[in-house]
């Protein structure tokens, strides 16, 4: 399982022009799911990414995570994070899960992040979204499962 992560100072998504979903302050996650990943991989990686320390102290450095300042998550499911294009001119995603398989470990990561104190919205799996976030940092950063 794979996870684009973001810290924004606000984000949203929209499917046919209506907004689905949008925050303030906090990680907008692209999440990518493999055929190989299981609940337990995103387990561990909700846990991974909501103690990361990466957002500012009051001297600037990062050594805040995203529960620390009650910030907000977005996540919005993301398939082409396991494209490969290391052959010819287009990717291909032998390694994403089917969309069965992705959609349920999708609901399974939002409902456990639903289960923290944090504000969660999220994308529409299978939908075409337009992503729209103010980068703070810029930061991103790309996280694995240990299945990785």
């Amino acid at each position: 399982m794979r996870a684009l992560l973001q810290r924004v100072s606000h984000a949203r998504v929209e499917v046919e022009e209506q907004i689905v979903g949008e925050i303030g302050e906090g990680l907008l996650i692209f999440l990518g799911i493999a055929r190989q990943d299981q609940e337990r991989d995103a387990t561990y990686l909700l846990q991974k990414i909501l103690n990361l320390r990466i957002f500012p102290d009051d001297q600037g450095k990062m050594n805040r995570s995203v529960e620390d300042i009650s910030g907000q998550l977005l996540i919005v499911p993301q398939f082409t994070l396991y494209g490969d294009c290391r052959k010819g001119r287009r990717p291909t995603f032998d390694q994403a899960a089917s969309p069965e398989n992705a959609h349920i470990l999708y609901d399974f990561f939002v409902n456990r992040a639903r289960e923290t104190k944090l504000t969660v919205q999220c994308g529409v799996f299978q939908a075409a979204m337009n992503v729209s976030l103010l980068n703070s940092g810029p930061v991103t950063l790309l996280c694995e499962s240990e299945n990785g």
